[in-house]
């Protein structure tokens, strides 16, 4: 199964998503600001990241960039995930390197297919609900 890296500032969507995650038998790690989550992308090799724009220290947007700069962590799927849905946010995180983009709130199933979608591209695969 996938190790998921969820960057995330609210804990109780990353209780909901991990619990969810964890059911279907994935490691889910934790991070809640942008600094954090470079340094467990670096240090874990997560099979994806889900990362929400509005964090603190550096927000998601940065992270990104930095993540697809660095040869080591470019290959990791990102999907963003946001409160965030006007068009100018979706577009800013696909150019800068997302594999996708979902916005809060979301169905699970959807986001469940999203991620395989993104971890197909990259030859893993999270299980179906």
């Amino acid at each position: 199964m996938a190790s998921i890296l969820i960057a995330e500032d609210n804990a109780a969507v990353f209780k909901l998503v991990s619990f969810r995650l964890n059911r279907l038998g994935h490691e889910t790690i934790w991070v809640q600001n942008g600094a954090q989550a470079l340094v467990a992308m670096r240090e874990h090799q997560p099979d994806l990241v889900l990362l929400d724009v509005l964090l603190p220290v550096c927000d998601g947007f940065q992270v990104l960039k930095q993540a697809k700069a660095d040869p080591a962590l470019k290959r990791i799927p990102v999907i963003m995930l946001s409160a965030l849905g006007q068009e100018n946010d979706i577009v800013t995180g696909m150019s800068n390197g997302a594999d996708d983009y979902v916005t809060k709130p979301f169905s699970f199933p959807e986001m469940i297919a999203r991620m395989n979608a993104a971890l197909n591209r990259c030859g893993a695969h999270v299980a179906a609900l």
